[in-house]
């Protein structure tokens, strides 16, 4: 399966070069960056073959799977034209699902698909397995170094000086899907929760800024006539990108290798 890569930061790069290493049954062919001329000076430092710098709307032209890693305001601008052409979108913008419902739509009329990978969500399969019974709540609370916060419109709308903050600040609590738009960067595992489960409008996050603790923290606990669970996961943050974890682009090399594996593992 040829694959294309949108985004050339922590995450779209990881993936890259682990293509450009060697998948067994995938093959990078392409790549897209907001800086070209980086993209191919990284390319140029550690890589084993140079690949085409395309424009997102172009990624899927030679491509089977499109792996979108940008900023959740790109998913109509890579995904759309995908989708369009019967294409595999891979989805780490989870978040912006929600402002785009229209992809759905568009890969139920062309058999393009979507994919979401776990990324640094524990339990996922278990949470999609128990939503097939009564679930009765679902709830994720997110802890954050202050820093993993900074940029979200809901923090500058707080007026909270994330410097300053010397105790955990609680900067949410309500649906999953009200929480998107003040923390477009922060929330694709709680979305991803959302969809898996019982819907972002019933899934109910907390959101703390916690100088106490040095990882992304992610606590869900869910309560159905299946079973009862409570997972935590403590994420490391990237180094290039405090607000991403390591284990996410990690998690879409994981799926991708399920696109091209003879035995899967798992939901």
């Amino acid at each position: 399966m040829k694959v294309a890569v949108g985004g050339f930061g922590a995450v779209g790069r990881a993936v890259a070069e682990a293509l450009d290493r060697g998948i067994d049954g995938l093959e990078l062919v392409a790549v897209s960056a907001s800086d070209r001329a980086r993209a191919e000076a990284r390319m140029s430092d550690g890589f084993r073959k140079f690949y085409p710098v395309k424009p997102l709307d172009e990624l899927h032209d030679g491509a089977d799977v499109v792996v979108e890693c940008c900023p959740g305001r790109l998913l109509d601008t890579i995904a759309r034209p995908a989708l369009e052409a019967g294409r595999i979108v891979v989805v780490v913008s989870a978040g912006a699902l929600l402002a785009n419902p229209h992809l759905e739509e568009v890969a139920a009329r062309t058999g393009g698909r979507i994919l979401v990978p776990s990324g640094a969500l524990a339990g996922l399969d278990a949470v999609k397995a128990a939503a097939e019974g009564n679930v009765e709540s679902v709830t994720i609370s997110t802890r954050k170094p202050p820093a993993g916060l900074r940029g979200a419109p809901a923090i500058e709308a707080m007026g909270l000086d994330l410097d300053a903050v010397t105790e955990p600040v609680l900067c949410y609590a309500g649906p999953a899907k009200d929480a998107i738009e003040g923390f477009p960067a922060n929330l694709n595992v709680a979305v991803a929760l959302g969809l898996a489960g019982i819907g972002t409008a019933r899934t109910m996050l907390e959101v703390w800024a916690d100088p106490t603790v040095e990882r992304n923290t992610h606590t869900i606990r869910l309560v159905s006539d299946s079973a009862t669970m409570t997972m935590t996961i403590e994420g490391i943050p990237s180094d290039e990108n405090p607000r991403t974890g390591r284990i996410t682009p990690l998690s879409v090399i994981a799926l991708l290798k399920r696109l091209a594996a003879p035995m899967v593992i798992g939901t």
